[in-house]
């Protein structure tokens, strides 16, 4: 475990920085984490025309698997103004975040989206965008529908990034890496709340003081989620293009849900054994053939879904269906609809994961999470509408919000018709 002479974990230090933020945080985090960022851009015309365009600037593991940035934070940003008039301060915010930090994982990888509230304040819906306002998707869950006018999304592996980008965007630095902070998010937003999170190796096993955490089964060190198992498969995510919204005026951009989720990692740990585990994330028949070692990281790019059996016959045959299972049914040419940037959190002092998923259709998420709900398959067949179905009876949302990312150009303050008049 990687610890500093203070004796407390490096990394578990870091997450609590991130999750605390302000000026004192990012001042302990700068003195822990000794790390020399690399500086952005001088012309941030330069970048990608998409703002989900991460995975060419991302690091991989040495199977070629996407690593997903491993501090995160969510600014909730209210917004009462004449776009026409607060637009160029937005993207000069924006924009200096581009000039201070590289576009990577070891810089910063930042997004701005607005949801269906927004553009309803300013008269209408998001031309050509599948964007509804969000609600419960299934009977078993009630949770809060976060309705924002927008949400930052900021990214990177070390935490004094996150932190000072934060800080930056907040109107409490004057500089980021060294670049001058000509303006702020808050010259023209409101923020509402922040939310945070990491995912990791590592990560998980030195967060393990929250609530839903059993002290008995500790979390494997290696695992990069709470839950014990990579997700981050080549093969498991959409790529970028099948997510990109490919016409209209919002042609480039994509749309993301987020939603956040308690995991009752007690019951996860203490009820079943590794191989019920196993079986409920994949499928059963990946637990009776012992095709999986430590996290998962032996599968390479695929976690091998392809010739599990169909969901009916194990919830017939074995009374248990694999959350993995149950997603090959809304797969095209191979590979799910969605691309998924989800990350796990202390927030409130419990486990938790926010689900961020991007898409080209919000209803490309809800048949996802059709299929993982698995309603047509019936307590007949010996799995009921929670139990062993997969691992939705560990999960509870609480809180559901959609969102468009525009493309680049458009990202400050759009209009629904995309146009900055």
């Amino acid at each position: 475990m990687d610890r500093d002479q203070r004796g407390v974990p490096r990394r578990e230090f870091l997450k609590a920085a991130v999750a605390i933020g302000g000026a004192s945080a990012l001042s302990a985090c700068l003195g822990r984490e000794e790390v020399s960022v690399p500086s952005g851009t001088d012309d941030p015309s330069s970048l990608p025309a998409r703002q989900h365009a991460w995975n060419a600037y991302a690091a991989r593991d040495d199977a070629g698997n996407v690593l997903p940035p491993r501090h995160h934070v969510l600014l909730h940003l209210d917004y009462d103004g004449d776009p026409a008039d607060d637009r160029d301060a937005v993207e000069t915010a924006l924009q200096t975040l581009e000039r201070a930090y590289e576009w990577s994982n070891e810089g910063l990888l930042f997004t701005l989206g607005y949801t269906p509230a927004y553009f309803d304040g300013l008269g209408g819906s998001p031309g050509g965008v599948d964007l509804p306002r969000p609600e419960a998707l299934s009977d078993l869950e009630d949770p809060t529908l976060d309705e924002p006018d927008a949400v930052l999304h900021l990214a990177s592996d070390h935490a004094q990034v996150v932190l000072e980008a934060d800080e930056a965007m907040q109107g409490e630095r004057d500089t980021a890496n060294g670049e001058p902070v000509a303006a702020a998010l808050t010259d023209v937003f409101s923020v509402t709340d922040r939310r945070t999170g990491f995912v990791g190796t590592g990560l998980p096993a030195d967060n393990q003081d929250a609530d839903g955490v059993p002290d008995s089964e500790p979390v494997d060190e290696d695992a990069p989620l709470y839950m014990g198992f990579k997700s981050d498969f080549e093969a498991s995510q959409a790529t970028e293009d099948r997510v990109t919204i490919q016409s209209g005026p919002f042609a480039g951009g994509t749309t993301q849900h987020v939603s956040h989720i308690d995991l009752d990692l007690r019951q996860w740990y203490e009820q079943d054994s590794r191989e019920q585990r196993e079986a409920k994330m994949f499928c059963p028949a990946h637990a009776d053939e012992g095709r999986i070692e430590g996290t998962g990281e032996n599968l390479g790019t695929s976690p091998e879904l392809e010739d599990s059996p169909p969901a009916e016959q194990s919830a017939r045959e074995d009374g248990i269906v694999g959350h993995g299972q149950k997603l090959t049914s809304v797969r095209e040419d191979g590979r799910p609809i969605i691309l998924r940037r989800d990350f796990d959190s202390t927030d409130g002092g419990r486990a938790g994961l926010h689900f961020l998923a991007l898409q080209r259709e919000i209803s490309d998420f809800v048949t996802t999470r059709d299929a993982m709900n698995a309603d047509d398959i019936s307590s007949e067949t010996a799995v009921g509408r929670r139990t062993n179905n997969g691992i939705r009876q560990y999960l509870s949302v609480t809180h559901r919000g959609n969102y468009l990312l525009p493309p680049r150009e458009l990202r400050a303050l759009p209009t629904p018709e995309g146009s900055d008049a």
